[in-house]
């Protein structure tokens, strides 16, 4: 495309956007390198993507998964992006229908495909920082195919931003996207990871905050788990009315109900159990959370 053709289509799409009975999307263009102060503080950062055969982190498999590289200011800035690194895996059984119909991943495009742990460790060695869409899925996954992310610190994309607050509607990548007025191609890892990149990258509509800059402050701090170990079941409804949620898969106490509040709710949440559900004397289990544990199975 020429440069007169491309000053024809903004064009064109300026006056669509200012006509108000329209809304232009642009497609994902590759981010450039931002200029930064000399000497600015900066960090290599991962972001990953997973697709696989199910939901079930210890049963089921990796089929495709993408890293891609990126440079950021601790201020929140995204100052460059790498190049994508992509792998199919075979999953050693057939991929399930419904994964087929939502990825476009067949039998055929991983048969005999194998992932180079020895690459996604070198890449993960330096890194700062590793975020996901959706990390509490991604994390379980990846620190199983590969141990080497279990030493890092996370962040989730998905729910460390809080999109909802800044205009957006749902939390899907997708959407996302449409709502900062791009798209991209789908159904493939890279690109996913590529998009949220760019997200994180941008100023948020409403607080005019970037992104990443909101991530950061949230990954940084620290949250506690509170369980409300025997719990009456009278007061299930009041417990989920607060926050809580029904820890089947909690790992450390199973069937139970719990609630991650920031360092700050600590003391409160623990005097209103004490007071409300439990008892008097009775003090509920805590778990001290930060980014290297958050949305492992650790915590």
């Amino acid at each position: 495309m020429t440069e007169e053709e491309v000053k024809r289509l903004e064009e064109m799409a300026r006056t669509l956007s200012a006509s108000g009975a329209y809304r232009v999307l642009r497609k994902l263009a590759p981010r450039s390198p931002a200029a930064v102060e000399p000497g600015t503080p900066t960090r290599p950062g991962l972001f990953v993507d997973v697709e696989t055969t199910g939901l079930d982190p210890e049963t089921d498999e990796i089929i495709e998964i993408a890293i891609v590289p990126f440079t950021y200011a601790l201020d929140g800035r995204i100052t460059d992006v790498g190049e994508p690194f992509q792998s199919f895996r075979d999953p050693g059984r057939p991929i399930p229908p419904e994964v087929v119909a939502l990825t476009g991943i067949t039998d055929t495009m991983v048969t005999n495909q194998t992932i180079d742990l020895t690459t996604v460790e070198g890449m993960v060695a330096p890194a700062a920082l590793v975020v996901a869409h959706n990390a509490a899925f991604d994390r379980r996954f990846i620190e199983r195919l590969c141990p080497a992310f279990a030493g890092k610190p996370w962040a989730c994309s998905m729910t460390e931003v809080d999109w909802v607050a800044e205009g957006f509607e749902g939390l899907k990548l997708a959407y996302l996207a449409m709502g900062a007025g791009f798209f991209y191609d789908r159904h493939r890892a890279a690109n996913d990871c590529l998009a949220a990149i760019e997200l994180l990258a941008l100023p948020l509509p409403h607080s005019g905050t970037i992104a990443m800059s909101r991530l950061l402050d949230r990954a940084r701090g620290v949250t506690w788990r509170i369980w409300a170990e025997g719990a009456p079941f009278e007061l299930k409804d009041d417990l989920k009315r607060r926050g809580y949620r029904w820890g089947g898969d909690t790992g450390f106490r199973p069937r139970t109900w719990y609630i991650d509040v920031p360092e700050a709710k600590q003391s409160d949440e623990i005097a209103y159990l004490k007071t409300k559900v439990l008892g008097a004397g009775r003090e509920p289990s805590v778990q001290r959370i930060t980014a290297y544990d958050r949305f492992s199975k650790r915590g």
